[in-house]
């Protein structure tokens, strides 16, 4: 009787690791470069059986990943577009969104840069272009240098709409990966500017510009005082259902919130 239950017991694990969860995340590089993996691993702490596969390549590889069927949950820094959500339903899938965090987007440039504050025009001059030069706004003279997002970010495609009338970036503009990236390659270059979310801007070496007055907080973002803030998001299928609907009301709970909060974003409730 012993040996059957034995068996019995071994059957019951095998079977428990077959069920094992798999979640594909895939997406916003906003989110997925250190507020996901970190609520992942909190989850899995809790949910032992479950894996992940997070992939943070841009909001658009999220909300694509999602019409196409490659993920359970997209991430994004932006709203579907009209074209997207045109796709998926030509597809039979309807883009839920479900906003997890507020972000800021800061502008930051570099810390022996005399400047440390800029207006909304001079943010869009400077971006598009029509400035070229920090002594026009007050700074040393030299040619600014911009870094920028890649086209398939969402923070990229936010920023032009928030802060440059949704005008074209400057040409000589430099396309960066991730936020990370462009903090780097900002405190390393005196003449630098570009922009990342409120996750990454205590780096060393970089300055965060007051814009009209107003620096990215969470109080200024919460009193939508700050220019440049918006909603993060997860994207789903219609309503999430098994693992992918539980890690979404994880993210959304208090300590889900909490690890939200630790890492630089502000909290939804």
């Amino acid at each position: 009787m012993k040996k059957l239950i034995a068996i019995a017991t071994a059957a019951l694990a095998l079977t428990g690791l077959a069920r094992a969860d798999k979640l594909v995340i895939k997406g916003s590089d906003t989110l997925g470069a250190k507020l996901v993996p970190m609520l992942a691993e909190e989850y899995k702490a809790a949910n032992p059986g479950t894996s992940f596969e997070i992939a943070a390549e841009g909001s658009t590889t999220g909300i694509t990943a999602i019409i196409d069927s490659t993920a359970q949950i997209g991430m994004s820094s932006r709203r579907a577009k009209a074209t997207e959500l045109s796709a998926g339903k030509a597809k039979g899938v309807t883009l839920k969104p479900i906003i997890v965090a507020y972000d800021g987007i800061g502008v930051i440039i570099n810390a022996g840069n005399s400047v440390t504050g800029l207006t909304k025009r001079q943010i869009e001059q400077i971006f598009t272009g029509d400035i070229t030069d920090w002594s026009a706004v007050g700074g040393n003279p030299g040619k600014i240098s911009i870094y920028t997002r890649n086209t398939s970010s969402g923070t990229y495609a936010d920023f032009k709409e928030l802060a440059m009338s949704k005008r074209d970036y400057a040409g000589s503009s430099q396309k960066m990966a991730g936020n990370e990236q462009i903090a780097s390659e900002v405190a390393r270059n005196p003449n630098g500017i570009g922009y990342v979310g409120l996750a990454y801007l205590d780096v060393p070496g970089i300055k965060v510009v007051a814009i009209d007055g107003t620096k990215p907080s969470k109080e200024s973002v919460l009193a939508k005082q700050y220019p440049y803030a918006r909603p993060t998001f997860y994207y789903t299928n219609g309503d999430p259902v098994g693992e992918a609907a539980k890690f979404v009301e994880f993210t959304l709970s208090d300590a889900g919130q909490r690890i939200a909060e630790k890492v630089g974003f502000v909290g939804v409730r």
